[in-house]
């Protein structure tokens, strides 16, 4: 790990060279009608960039790229083996250029420089790495036949894909996505939330430089009702993958079905319930564990620990202990490598996250900790860890997906009680049991409805591990095997001998 200090941060900040263009057949250009946005640090309110906002036209070129690449099989017909060398060649370029990624993350959207440095940008790595290394492995199938025939099950790459990420973990959240796809054959097209669309640009010439053919990877920095939706409308994409809110998933399945019923694969929101039961085998734990659940990232984490579901017979007890917990994460300048709460993304997301605030006084939950705007003289967003006791599962900020650092405390009576407070929610997305007796932490588990369960920890497993939801969290799952189904047709081919 470096040993940079908030000052080297500052002084590498200032001199930065930001590349702000699109990406397209192996070159930066600027979008087609030459329109911008500005790039707003949230660290301070300084613009960083004028950054490329594509349109229609610029999807249109992009498309029309990653077809023509699929198509040569310069990249999809390219054996395996090879796919792989290239795909760990990237993982290591991301490596190399850690501290510049991890600076440009931070300065995008706000996240601790540690954290960048020492979570973002690895674990982006390592799923570059994981899934070039799992392509060589994945065999395909021979049917169970009669003898004078032979039934054949073979795997290939789905064509061109859109993939549409969100500003929280923007490096990560393409890299879980670029894995599987280029790794499987794809053609890609990135689309960068306009919040937080740098660190996209910039691994886009590293994907070129580790040898990954021009027109296969492209990406298209804007507005998701300019070039996202033109992308989604688009009659030659042909899998469109996205991670973000459940009310924008919902309206690309529209858009999939308004044209060319493209493969829609979508991860959205959640409202993840944090289950503590009374025998939990260590309340400190679990305190710290819950304050990290909702402080981590600012809050702006899908899988965010927002509700906190205490047992009635420990919660006076067990309620200081999370508060105490919660004291460990405080807002800070993000380039300082002690700060672990950074600024929240934007000024729009930090009226929305207080606006939760006043939401959860006005419907009679108590605060207990943190609740205001902070640091306002830095021109940055920040806003305190916040918790509120006294919720229940009917109020607002206990039903819908804040995004940022609140916590709703809600009092339970027995499991059962538990599972019905933790499944009445349209989200399913994850949940966690903390409980020393084995038999309630497996039959808890089975009954969450949350595609991951956690038990006595909070956000568990690694590539292995398939991530995504139920419900109105969507389908398709990110990591593991399981995400090469979505960038792959499954081919039957019959012979008769």
């Amino acid at each position: 790990m470096t040993t940079l200090t908030r000052s080297d941060w500052e002084q590498r900040a200032k001199t930065l060279k930001i590349e702000s263009r699109a990406f397209v057949q192996g070159e930066y250009s600027d979008a087609s009608a030459g329109a911008t946005f500005d790039c707003i640090s949230p660290v301070d309110g300084r613009v960083l960039a004028q950054v490329a906002s594509c349109d229609q036209a610029d999807a249109d070129r992009a498309v029309k790229a990653a077809r023509a690449a699929f198509e040569s099989g310069a990249w999809s017909r390219l054996a395996p083996a090879k796919r792989k060398a290239v795909m760990i060649r990237f993982a290591d370029l991301l490596k190399e250029n850690a501290e510049e990624l991890a600076l440009l993350e931070t300065l995008d959207m706000g996240k601790p420089i540690s954290d960048a440095l020492g979570i973002d940008v690895p674990a982006a790595a390592n799923a570059l790495r994981w899934n070039g290394e799992a392509i060589d492995k994945i065999y395909d199938e021979v049917a169970a036949t009669p003898h004078h025939e032979l039934g054949l099950v073979t795997r290939e790459p789905v064509g061109v894909v859109a993939a549409i990420v969100p500003w929280n973990f923007p490096l990560l959240m393409s890299c879980w996505k670029l894995g599987p796809a280029l790794a499987s054959g794809n053609s890609v097209i990135l689309k960068p939330s306009e919040k937080s669309p740098l660190t996209a640009i910039r691994v886009a010439r590293l994907a070129l430089d580790a040898g990954i053919p021009a027109g296969v990877f492209n990406v298209l920095p804007g507005y998701g009702h300019t070039v996202g939706k033109a992308l989604a409308l688009h009659m030659d994409v042909d899998t469109l993958v996205f991670t973000g809110s459940t009310r924008i998933a919902k309206q690309l399945m529209i858009y999939a079905g308004e044209s060319n019923m493209k493969r829609v694969w979508l991860e959205a929101g959640g409202k993840s319930p944090n289950i503590v039961f009374a025998d939990a085998p260590d309340l400190q734990a679990a305190a710290e564990s819950a304050a990290s659940a909702i402080a981590f990232n600012q809050g702006e984490v899908c899988t965010a620990g927002s509700r906190l579901l205490v047992e009635r017979s420990i919660k006076d007890r067990f309620l200081p202990l999370v508060i105490e917990a919660l004291k460990g994460w405080k807002a800070g300048n993000p380039l300082d490598p002690a700060t672990n709460v950074g600024a929240l993304v934007d000024t729009q997301q930090m009226d929305t996250v207080l606006s939760y605030i006043e939401a959860g006084h006005a419907d009679g939950a108590t605060l207990v900790a943190g609740g205001k705007r902070t640091l306002e003289e830095t021109g940055g967003t920040y806003v305190e860890p916040t918790i509120f006791d006294g919720v229940t599962n009917a109020m607002k900020i206990a039903r819908e997906e804040i995004f940022g650092p609140v916590l709703s405390v809600i009092a339970f009576d027995d499991v059962e009680d538990a599972i019905r407070i933790a499944n009445d929610t349209p989200y399913g997305l994850a949940a966690a049991v903390w409980t020393a007796n084995l038999s309630k932490a497996h039959l808890t588990a089975k009954a969450l409805r949350a595609g991951s369960v956690w038990v006595n920890q909070y956000d568990g497993g690694d590539m292995t591990a398939p991530f995504g939801g139920f419900k109105q969290s969507g389908n398709g799952r990110d990591k593991s095997l399981h995400a090469f189904d979505k960038y792959t047709e499954l081919k039957a081919t019959w012979i008769k001998l």
